[in-house]
């Protein structure tokens, strides 16, 4: 086949699969003015909670990340924070936060013992012995919450049939460039295609951001140690939360990320581990979620086209489309408006770590490296 004709044929693959990403940001409108539309949940009761925070290292902002979750506008909760080695740093700081809050309900417990690939879900098994109420939270340390999260969270756990209520985040910039890089990420493409996914699917996904739940429920799906060896130790949970019978809520409130990248390496191994825990999950799906990044592939059937004026057209269309969404966005969460050059230079990005994320296995967290499994479960390399 000439080359003329196999540019003329990839030109129009691209010019597609700009045209259906369109399409698509169509959907995100929508989906994310409904979501914001949504009320404010208040519980017809308030159980006691304990919160689960495990720790591993101090992350920038921390001591303010884990004190919104021990000031809490909620009439009983436990706090227990959980590291394995007692000279970690957070634990310096979890426990300069109890002694700042004396009134409150917090312990730390330190516990070397291992119970898998999945350190997360190690700590969180050592953790459970001393989690006295019968709701439980679990949330990332990287997160920061309203003094009425409890409430909303409580709320959607109390709704019939659910079995666990779960939180999106936005991405909050503490830093440099990276950092703002990651946070447009979480923004802009993945909180939309989460929105635009719940239209679609019975359940939206369950996120370290939040997960709630009954202490009995846990139970009836074999506890954490089931997960022990998962790197989507989130996702799985939820999933065996709808195998057992049980709905999945996504809750309104959003909580807060407080992001830090120093720089490109920690972004990309970063993000690489998403984009290959996603693939573990559902590799099909994810593959198809190229169409959600619509202008590199506007731009690139505007170049295979030689720039012919309705190639650039469209590219200069879907682009604007593109931004016009982000402010949508923006506007509809109240997030501080990132400078929109890095709105191309992300989605570029993302797609190539979306490439990237099919051409291996490995990951790295927290400073050690695994290999994914066929199943998704984490081999220590």
């Amino acid at each position: 086949m000439p080359v003329a004709v196999l540019l003329d044929v990839a030109a129009a693959l691209a010019g597609l699969a700009a045209v259906l990403g369109a399409v698509y940001l169509a959907a995100v409108w929508y989906a994310v003015g409904r979501f914001a539309r949504r009320a404010p949940g208040r519980p017809p009761s308030r159980p006691p909670v304990t919160i689960l925070k495990p720790l591993h290292g101090e992350d920038p902002e921390l001591y303010d990340n884990l004190a919104s979750f021990c000031r809490q506008a909620y009439p009983t909760v436990q706090v227990v924070f959980g590291v394995r080695d007692p000279g970690d740093p957070a634990a310096a700081v979890a426990r300069r936060l109890i002694g700042d809050l004396p009134g409150a309900d917090l312990r730390l417990v330190v516990a070397p013992a291992v119970h898998g690939t999945n350190l997360k879900i190690s700590n969180l098994i050592n953790m459970m012995e001393h989690a006295r109420h019968p709701v439980l939270v679990v949330a990332d340390s990287d997160m920061r919450v309203l003094p009425d999260y409890l409430d909303q969270v409580v709320a959607e756990l109390a709704r019939p049939g659910v079995g666990l209520a779960t939180c999106l985040y936005v991405g909050r910039p503490a830093g440099n460039l990276w950092s703002r890089l990651g946070a447009q990420f979480i923004n802009h493409s993945f909180l939309p295609a989460v929105l635009v996914g719940a239209l679609l699917r019975p359940w939206p996904g369950c996120f370290g951001a939040t997960v709630a739940l009954h202490r009995e429920t846990l139970r009836q799906i074999g506890g954490f140690a089931r997960f022990r060896d998962q790197l989507a130790d989130d996702y799985r949970l939820g999933a065996a939360i709808v195998e057992a019978g049980f709905a999945v809520a996504l809750g309104r409130t959003l909580v807060e990320d407080v992001l830090v990248e120093p720089d490109a390496g920690t972004l990309l191994r970063h993000e690489l581990r998403w984009a290959r825990t996603i693939r573990a999950i559902a590799p099909l799906d994810y593959a198809g979620s190229a169409i959600t990044y619509p202008v590199p592939f506007a731009a690139l059937a505007a170049l295979l086209s030689g720039l012919a004026t309705p190639g650039v057209a469209v590219f200069l269309g879907i682009l604007a489309w593109r931004l016009i969404v982000v402010r949508r966005i923006d506007k509809a969460f109240a997030l501080a408006r990132l400078p929109l050059w890095l709105v191309p230079v992300r989605d570029v990005l993302s797609l190539g770590l979306l490439i990237v994320s099919f051409c291996g296995k490995k990951v790295a967290w927290r400073g050690r490296r695994y290999r994914l499994a066929s199943d998704g479960s984490l081999i220590s390399e």
